[in-house]
């Protein structure tokens, strides 16, 4: 599935759509959308190299609330 997003010439966001696609990764983290084991893996990175770009886009991060979440973000690892 792809998605695409037209905009003006004069309008540069993104070096490329790979950091396109990883800042919309980090953003769903960061809404409490995506667990950080499944956001490594859509991004093709471990799970400490996501925990580590966070920083870059100063994105706290967040220890999962339950057991239950714990386990399903190490599986995603």
């Amino acid at each position: 599935m792809g998605l695409l997003v037209d905009f003006p010439e004069e309008v540069t966001l993104f070096t490329d759509s790979n950091e396109l696609k990883t800042v919309a990764i980090v953003k769903l983290y960061e809404l409490g959308r995506l667990p950080s084991g499944k956001a490594a893996k859509l991004l093709g990175i471990s799970r400490v190299e996501f925990l580590e770009l966070l920083g870059k886009y100063k994105v706290q991060y967040m220890a999962p609330f339950s057991g239950e979440e714990l386990l399903r973000d190490i599986e995603n690892a």
